[in-house]
């Protein structure tokens, strides 16, 4: 089979290779997906720059996230599966064998059956996004009736925590850095957008909750924003992280439990397979209920891909999420 893998770690364009392995061998109870398109998530670019933990296998596949067709099965999984359209998750978590490939054998539950109406780069980015706003949203109940801040609102997963709020019936207010990002907030259904480089944030919360602060806060950078996500959240309030270019948060003491807040940690490769599977049921509903975006359909799910690259071009795909300009995934089309 083709495939994309690195030896060691370190920067995309000189550890990534390209060439050919031998095809995966399928264990008990595992799927063989001929994989059609693979998104690239800043995870997988961390764990390949070694900014997480240094690679424990002599050979990476990277990427985790994907969608394709199940062209074999195991030992213990029903034939029937033979040809069903997939999406995968944590496929390169503690593996060796990632999705930038054109054949990835998996457990057969990490192979959740693709929805009719999407296509496989809209099914690749469904995984790690996805899986990470439905917990942040839903981990301690929906958020229905409640304002929600969903902290970098043009964000992949920014962007569907704000579609999944909206679904459950919050308010909500994102943050962005610029005014393309604000017009691709506003599209995906926030119903206010905040410039965090222009604007007093903690001023235009107050003034757009007419002082009682927010019920929940989404965060993709705790070390910065913790202070002030304090601030904003009301008594009773829950601060749901999920990132942080800073390493180390120190938490107010008083700022934290005069309010009473809730302080949740988010990782979508470590969450329970109850909680996973209870994200994938909401995500079905989500889609059955409001389809795909269209002119008819301005409400509906929106899936933004901003570059897509070819298998061979992988390296430039992680140079290209690493560069954190792009609005929307970044897909590497399997051919």
């Amino acid at each position: 089979m083709k495939a994309a893998w690195y030896e060691r770690n370190g920067p995309a364009d000189e550890v990534i290779q390209i060439g050919d392995l031998p095809d995966p061998v399928l264990g008990p109870g595992e799927v063989l997906v001929r994989v059609r398109a693979s998104a690239v998530n800043p995870s997988d670019v961390k764990s390949r720059a070694g900014l997480r933990a240094k690679m424990t296998v002599p050979r990476q596949i990277p990427q985790s996230d994907a969608a394709g067709d199940i062209v074999a099965v195991g030992p213990g999984v029903p034939a029937s599966r033979v040809g069903e359209r997939v999406w995968t998750w944590n496929a390169a978590y503690g593996r060796w064998n990632g999705t930038a490939a054109q054949l990835c054998a998996l457990p057969a539950e990490m192979a959740v059956t693709l929805p009719a109406m999407l296509d496989y780069a809209q099914g690749a980015c469904l995984a790690i996004p996805l899986l990470t706003a439905h917990r942040c949203l839903f981990a301690d109940g929906p958020p229905t009736g409640e304002t929600v801040l969903v902290s970098g609102g043009a964000g992949v997963v920014g962007h569907y925590a704000i579609q999944l709020a909206r679904w459950a019936g919050a308010r909500v207010i994102a943050t962005v850095s610029g005014p393309e990002k604000a017009a691709h907030a506003l599209a995906a259904g926030a119903n206010a957008v905040i410039n965090y480089k222009t604007e007093d944030v903690a001023a235009r919360v107050k003034a757009l909750t007419g002082g009682a602060g927010v019920h929940r806060i989404v965060e993709v950078e705790l070390g910065e924003n913790l202070d002030l996500d304090l601030g904003l959240l009301r008594d009773q309030g829950v601060l749901v992280y999920y990132g942080s270019k800073t390493p180390v948060a120190q938490l107010p003491f008083f700022g934290s439990i005069l309010k009473n807040v809730l302080i949740r940690p988010v990782l979508m490769y470590t969450i329970t397979s109850a909680q996973r599977a209870q994200a994938i049921r909401d995500i079905g509903r989500w889609l059955d209920d409001r389809g795909l975006a269209g002119p008819d359909n301005p409400a509906g799910a929106r899936f933004a891909i901003a570059q897509r690259f070819a298998l061979a071009t992988t390296a430039q795909a992680h140079v290209c999420v690493e560069a954190g300009t792009k609005i929307g995934h970044v897909v590497v089309d399997i051919d």
